[in-house]
C-alpha cells in the first residue's frame, strides 16, 4: 500500500464534510465548522474508522453523518487500493476559529507511518509556508509521534 493513498482517503472523506455537501452520504446539508465553532474549544474531531465524535457536542444530524461515513471508509480505501486492514488511525478536527476554517487530517498505518495535514478553507488546499531560501512550499505533514 502506498501511505500517499491513505492520506488521498483521509483528505476525500474529511473534504467532502468540510464543504457542507458530503456526496458520499448523500448528505447535502452538513455544517461542521458551524458545530464546531459552537463548541467550548471550537473544534470537533470525528475518528472515520468508527464513526466517534469528540471535542465538541455534535448535533444528531452531524453524529448521524459520522456514523454514515464509518460506514463507506471501507469502499474508499478499496477504490485507493488500500487495505482498510492497513489502517490504524483515520481522524480529522474541523476548527472554526480566528484563523478560519481548517479541517487537521490525521493517518497512520499498522506500520506505524503517520501524518498530519493542515488544510484551510473550502476545497480544503494544504498550508503553504516560505522555506529557508523564501520560497513557498507545502508545510510538510508531521510523522513520527507528534498529536494534532
Amino acid at each position: 500500500m502506498k501511505f500517499g493513498a491513505l492520506k488521498s482517503v483521509g483528505h476525500n472523506i474529511a473534504d467532502s464534510l468540510a464543504s457542507g455537501c458530503c456526496l458520499l452520504i448523500g448528505d447535502y446539508f452538513q455544517n461542521v465548522f458551524g458545530e464546531a465553532s459552537k463548541s467550548p474549544d471550537s473544534f470537533i474531531e470525528i475518528d472515520f474508522l468508527t464513526g466517534d465524535i469528540t471535542g465538541g457536542r455534535a448535533s444528531p444530524k452531524l453524529t448521524a453523518a459520522a456514523r454514515e461515513l464509518a460506514g463507506v471508509v471501507p469502499d474508499q480505501c478499496s477504490k485507493q487500493g488500500v487495505e482498510i486492514e492497513a489502517v490504524e488511525t483515520l481522524t480529522a478536527r474541523f476548527l472554526s476559529d480566528a484563523k478560519g476554517r481548517r479541517f487537521i487530517v490525521t493517518v497512520e498505518d499498522k506500520d506505524g507511518r503517520r501524518s498530519v495535514d493542515e488544510y484551510l478553507g473550502t476545497p480544503g488546499k494544504r498550508v503553504r509556508e516560505l522555506d529557508a531560501h523564501g520560497r513557498i512550499r507545502r508545510r510538510s505533514g508531521h510523522k513520527g509521534d507528534e498529536s494534532t
